[in-house]
């Protein structure tokens, strides 16, 4: 009687065992092997050492008693890897293959991708006086320290209180599993659905439906370490709209995650631009409107290389405005991030999720940043940088915070109703006597949900697009007298005499409203322009300006009254400003473009004015 044998099967998904007997083919084995881990034939290699030796292949034709592999021997499975990456083995720390199983198969960010291959130890100098070895030795002294070391954080200057996010991830893969079962769980303040044991909420609820009691502790990481704002001039332009009317203004930052290599294993969200959307504003409220045009503005910084990366909005009170000092409001005596600005910056977090492998959604946390615009204890403007913590983002998502009325620096976790079950949550706080207590979150200190966030502006100024004397006009700012229309880009034009197009036309708010207004917009015929924007490429910008495209909105611009120079220059079809002008007239009334010798336009059939 052949006994069956088990034999184990390591794989970077884990360890499987098989069973088989000792005259069994390799062939029959290898295909066993397959239908357990989900390969095809010929996507994996199975060998009888670790190091990839002694390949187990089913040509052999032998049996297993023959090859020597027994009941209880350990086989290592590779999957076949693709050209030029052979090299790469199990060991390799935090691995795309060290996915959890039934975690989906996600594409991270290009940052995440690139920081996921980097070392990330702290390497450190050899010590002159603890030091007793060799130049080629090491000791506790000087061997390298892990991204992760609290020590080594709490020493920098100034001292950081928050590792990064692949720090972290670090520390969770670090053990001797290399994270095989590490998985980054999304908290869940909702009852779990298909629960058939007991009537629905409120009739019934069990210890297997109910959410955890959720206790708020200080989130030891965060996702972002550092906001950049590439140069002065997007803050100031920003910061013009409080200046001429005193109105709380609010926008979204546009830009990119880079390296932070101040911090081991950092990231940075570097501001390129700030799109500001339809709001209403006083001078202690802001109203976010809604925005027609959010998709296409997000599509077209997509083009350019940008992404949305955060929100900023103004806190600012005039103190004295002969010295231009502002009011220093925000500090440890009253708050930093009120309870709704908290609730609204977990929104967008929630809106802008951090796709992440290692969590069996698909995504943990977010990368989408907060900065507030207020008065420094120098009172001058100063921009304080933030997130809200993964624990605030579910609540805000399953809608268990509120804000208190009458205390901004306090939220309020929702009580259960017939509508809503909401887990209790808790907080821990030190009492007079100096011992640690549990409280419920009613109310709750929101400085348990703040991350802060170091905000900078680079000694050597960096412009993804041009600088101008005299500016496009910033969108939805009517308010103001300022808007966008084909008079004003033709004033723009005008101004801007360069002979190189590509710093007239790299200009995100003029490239917007190219693609957005109402009577010629561009949106599938940019594609080319916007490329040569984000390469820089002069020559790609001098192809786009001799299209039909260009030249008609220099013909709209020239029929507006605004003189431009060096016209008949830029224009794509030939001619002069004055047969331009005396071939086709606009209307005043819709802007139509009518043929020459009408006198009433052909759209609205008002007469020529």
């Amino acid at each position: 009687v052949l006994l069956p044998q088990i034999i184990r099967v390591q794989s970077p998904e884990g360890v499987k065992r098989i069973t088989a007997t000792k005259r069994e083919t390799v062939a029959t084995f290898l295909k066993k092997v397959a239908k357990e881990f989900g390969f095809r034939n010929n996507g994996f290699s199975v060998y009888t050492n670790r190091n990839r030796t002694g390949e187990i292949t089913a040509a052999q034709n032998k049996s297993l008693n023959l090859l020597k592999i027994k009941h209880g021997d350990m086989l290592f499975l590779y999957p076949s890897s693709p050209a030029g990456s052979s090299s790469e083995t199990m060991d390799t720390s935090v691995s795309q293959s060290l996915r959890p199983v039934g975690a989906p198969q996600v594409v991270e960010d290009e940052i995440d991708q690139y920081l996921i291959k980097q070392d990330g130890k702290i390497y450190r100098n050899r010590d002159q006086q603890l030091c007793r070895h060799g130049p080629l030795g090491k000791c506790v002294h000087c061997v390298p320290l892990e991204p992760f070391d609290e020590d080594y954080l709490n020493h920098l200057e100034p001292p950081v209180k928050h590792m990064s996010f692949h720090a972290y991830i670090r520390k969770l893969t670090g053990g001797a599993d290399k994270g095989k079962f590490v998985a980054l769980e999304n908290i869940s303040c909702k009852i779990k659905s298909g629960c058939e044991g007991h009537p629905p909420w409120p009739e019934g609820i069990c210890t297997k439906c109910q959410p955890s009691a959720i206790t708020l502790n200080r989130q030891k990481y965060r996702h972002v370490d550092n906001i950049m704002f590439e140069n002065h001039t997007i803050a100031d332009r920003f910061l013009d709209f409080w200046r001429k009317t005193g109105n709380q203004h609010l926008g979204y930052l546009y830009g990119r995650y880079t390296e932070h290599k101040d911090i081991p294993l950092g990231i940075r969200a570097e501001v390129a631009a700030i799109y500001e959307p339809p709001q209403i504003g006083t001078q202690n409220s802001l109203e976010i409107l809604e925005d027609p045009k959010a998709e296409v503005v997000d599509e077209i910084a997509a083009k350019l290389g940008l992404r949305k990366v955060g929100w900023i909005f103004t806190d600012l009170v005039s103190e004295d405005t002969r010295k231009g000092t502002v009011r220093y409001s925000r500090n440890k005596d009253t708050y930093y991030l009120s309870a709704e600005e908290c609730i609204t910056a977990g929104n967008f977090q929630n809106q802008q999720p951090n796709i992440c492998r290692l969590s069996p959604d698909g995504h943990f946390g977010s990368k989408f940043v907060t900065v507030v615009a207020t008065g420094g204890p120098d009172n001058q403007v100063h921009f304080e940088g933030y997130q809200v913590s993964n624990q605030c983002m579910a609540l805000v998502r399953d809608e268990c915070l509120l804000p208190c009325r009458d205390a901004p620096e306090l939220g309020y976790a929702k009580e259960s109703s017939s509508e809503q079950y909401v887990p209790d949550v808790f907080y821990k706080d030190i009492d007079k006597f100096g011992n640690e207590i549990t409280q419920l979150a009613r109310p709750l200190p929101v400085e348990y949900l703040i991350i802060d966030i170091t905000t900078t502006f680079p000694k050597d100024p960096v412009y993804t697009f041009s600088i101008s004397q005299n500016p496009f006009p910033i969108e939805n700012r009517d308010v103001l007298g300022e808007t966008q229309d084909f008079h004003s880009l033709a004033t723009y034009l005008s101004q801007n005499t360069s002979s190189i197009f590509l710093d007239i036309i790299s200009d995100f708010h003029l490239l917007l409203f190219l693609v957005t207004n109402e009577v010629m917009p561009l949106r599938d015929s940019i594609s080319l322009l916007l490329e040569a924007v984000r390469t820089k490429n002069e020559e790609l910008a001098q192809t786009w300006k001799k299209s039909e495209q260009w030249a008609t909105i220099e013909q709209l611009c020239s029929t507006v009254g605004v003189p431009l120079a060096g016209l008949q220059e830029y224009g794509a079809m030939g001619g002069s400003t004055h047969a331009v002008s005396a071939a086709m007239w606009a209307c005043q009334h819709c802007t139509f473009m009518n043929q020459p010798g009408t006198d009433h336009c052909e759209m609205c059939s008002l007469p020529r004015t």
